[in-house]
């Protein structure tokens, strides 16, 4: 009789422990799901932007000669024609700027998932316009192209992060949040390979790849619909207790949630009363000074330290190295390729080594390459195994760029700010990104001039100053909720006070609360 029950209770604990099995991969099935549908028509879109323009910059830029030519039966002169280049490649950081500027607004008023499903209307114009433009013979429409794709990147730049950080659980918040920057990889990836001449980017063919991020766009629009929207927003922003179980249900399957309930609870009782922030109300208020230093200092160094300036010079130094012309193209995608592995490799160690640990080694190494990289171009010329060097360099480069700073920066102001402040601190670090990478593309090659070989110099001050910020001032946020990660906060916020209350007795304390 007891071998019996036993048997009958072992048979009852394995199908128990298959249905728990069951349930998780349901749970994570559908995180990976929200994961995957937010990041294709999220900053995947931004990668691929990035990168597609630049295989047809020699069919557009002839576009335009042929263009003006029949317009007025005169060509356009290579100054003139390098200016109109210039604003074609503008247009999409001044759009960027313009998309992170309206993503706060938009996120508080529709919600993360209802933003990111909009943002595919400028898109899908920009494609539209695109696609159409040799059939119109208008260069103009492919300006104007390149603005509404900035628009969707800057938005996407900012609520996606925003959106998957909200979603995720506590212990993979920063894993499932640093998807974005794998999506960002991805598309810079699948940018260059399509531009290749053997596929979208030769001479006939270059309108349909800069309509192709239309793609990316449907299958979001398709997709997005069916997933749950930020649990937090609707608890926090909407009030509806409700529809917050019923999304984290579908998010986290049969898992106990009361813990999480809890802490989003405990979350919008500290901000009770209190509205939406706006940008500049931040820099006005005291217990979020340190928050938005850090934002300031990451998402500034982001663009200003030079990751971006390195494919400039990868033609050149893959030239020098005696890499055919024809064959440089499949080269870059290596350089592309390198920013994908190690974003990847990001999202495989963030829970475990943590965020302050990867920026930290991220710009101490950029810092050091910069430095051989410089050394490696001044002796180019001189020594014959010097253009390897400097091709090690730019992998290397990109490399310790992507094992930190890219993916863990645009996660913080998730982590760092409260539900209220949070869609102000995007905008403020989409701005800055997008106004940082306008200014890079116009003074680099300015720099180039001046410094010569030795214009990395400016990006390795950045970078042992960003990596000197974050060792002395950015506090671990890995494993803690956001209300302990403000708590942390703010005992650097509040220090002054804190010392000033220490000389004071009980009675004066009382009376300055008061």
């Amino acid at each position: 009789m007891l071998p019996r029950v036993q048997e009958t209770f072992g048979r009852h604990r394995l199908r128990e422990g298959r249905m728990n099995k069951l349930q998780k991969l349901v749970q994570s099935r559908v995180l990976i799901l929200t994961v995957c549908a937010a990041g294709i028509g999220g900053t995947f879109q931004y990668g691929y932007n990035i990168t597609i323009i630049n295989a047809p910059t020699t069919h557009i830029q002839t576009f335009m000669n042929e263009t003006w030519l029949e317009r007025t039966g005169a060509p356009l002169e290579n100054n003139v024609i390098l200016l109109l280049w210039s604003f074609i490649v503008s247009a999409y950081p001044l759009g960027g700027l313009t998309g992170a500027l309206v993503a706060g607004p938009m996120a508080i008023k529709l919600g993360r998932k209802t933003s990111l499903l909009v943002n595919n209307v400028f898109v899908i114009i920009a494609a539209v316009l695109s696609g159409f433009s040799r059939m119109a013979k208008s260069f103009e429409m492919i300006m104007l192209s390149r603005f509404f794709t900035g628009i969707n990147a800057g938005v996407s730049m900012n609520i996606q992060p925003m959106y998957l950080g909200e979603s995720a659980p506590k212990k993979l918040r920063g894993a499932v949040a640093l998807t974005s920057a794998s999506f960002t990889a991805l598309g810079l990836v699948l940018g260059q390979v399509f531009g290749i001449s053997e596929l979208l980017g030769g001479e006939e063919s270059w309108p349909l790849l800069l309509a192709s991020n239309v793609v990316p766009a449907l299958i979001q629009m398709v997709t997005l619909p069916w997933l749950p929207e930020s649990p937090r927003y609707l608890l926090i922003d909407r009030g509806d207790k409700e529809s917050c179980i019923s999304a984290l249900r579908k998010l986290r399957g049969s898992a106990d949630l009361s813990s999480e309930i809890e802490e989003i609870l405990a979350e919008q009782a500290a901000i009770e009363g209190q509205r939406a922030k706006k940008p500049w109300e931040l820099f006005q208020n005291p217990a979020v000074r340190w928050q938005l230093i850090s934002i300031i200092v990451l998402s500034s160094a982001m663009q200003l330290c030079g990751n971006d300036s390195m494919y400039f010079y990868a033609g050149y130094v893959f030239r020098e190295a005696g890499i055919p012309h024809d064959k440089i193209q499949y080269v870059i995608i290596g350089t592309g390729c390198c920013e994908l592995i190690t974003a990847v490799t990001c999202n495989i160690v963030i829970e475990h080594a943590g965020r302050k640990l990867l920026i930290l080694g991220g710009y101490s190494f950029m810092a050091v390459w910069a430095i051989v990289f410089m050394v490696a171009l001044s002796q180019q010329s001189q020594i014959s195994w010097m253009p390897y060097l400097s091709m090690t360099c730019i992998f290397a480069y990109i490399l310790s760029f992507g094992i930190g700073p890219a993916g863990v920066t645009g996660i913080l102001p998730t982590e760092i700010f409260d539900q209220m402040s949070r869609p102000a601190a995007y905008m403020i670090c989409g701005s800055l990104l997008w106004f940082n990478l306008f200014v890079i593309g116009m003074a680099f090659p300015f720099i180039v001039e001046c410094l010569a070989h030795f214009c990395y110099l400016p990006f390795f001050v950045v970078c042992v100053s960003t990596a000197l910020y974050v060792g002395f001032f950015l506090p671990e946020t890995k494993g803690k909720s956001f209300l302990e990660i403000s708590e942390e906060f703010n005992k650097r916020n509040f220090k002054t006070q804190t010392h000033e209350n220490l000389w004071k007795g009980p009675e004066e304390i009382k009376s300055t609360m008061l």
